[in-house]
């Protein structure tokens, strides 16, 4: 997966600003994905390999994908997995239904959310707060990378149990290990995370 995610260019060092407002000297871009088919497909497979294992289809009953990012990996795992689909909006519609979670949502549904990757956390708390006032149960949140600066700890204190597929601190030491990128670069990844 590291391979994958090097060859593709999700992965850039500069200076960037996250959606979190934080700064930070690397770059994920998992929205790149799913314009290489075989690697959309493939990770959409890693992920649908790992629900099946690791938290059972009959231990929830929807999947949510979180925008944007998310959204186009929910929407094939869920299809993949045969579960209905949701996707929980930014902010709530001032028309129409007025609603933040968009697809059936019947109260007492369990709800598994769907992202592309963590860092604090803030975006998957404000789906699953989304999904718990529409009266679903949200049984917990699946990403393919923790950036393990917060995020995990943030959701488990609100009630939200994290699977992450893989941590940037494995993307980083393998990505050294096959000479992907330098010492300099590796150092750079492991001093943004979140010392637990």
């Amino acid at each position: 997966m590291a391979n994958i995610l090097f060859k593709i260019g999700a992965i850039k060092f500069g200076v960037f600003k996250l959606s979190s407002g934080k700064a930070s000297p690397y770059y994920i871009d998992l929205r790149v994905i799913p314009s290489f088919p075989d690697a959309f497909r493939e990770i959409c497979d890693f992920y649908v390999e790992y629900i099946t294992n690791n938290i059972g289809l009959k231990n929830f009953d929807r999947i949510a994908g979180i925008p944007l990012a998310g959204l186009p990996f929910a929407s094939q795992i869920a299809y993949n997995l045969h579960k209905p689909f949701l996707y929980v909006r930014k902010g709530i519609k001032l028309h129409g239904r007025e609603r933040r979670v968009e697809g059936i949502l019947v109260s007492g549904d369990r709800v598994l959310l769907i992202d592309d990757l963590l860092t604090t956390g803030l975006t998957l708390k404000k789906a699953s707060d989304a999904v718990k006032a529409e009266g679903g149960i949200v049984t917990g949140a699946v990403v393919f990378l923790d950036r393990e600066e917060g995020g995990k700890q943030l959701l488990e204190a609100n009630g939200v149990k994290l699977h992450s597929l893989l941590k940037i601190s494995e993307i980083a030491d393998t990505l050294f290990e096959i000479g992907a990128i330098d010492e300099e670069s590796l150092k750079t990844i492991l001093k943004q995370i979140k010392k637990q």
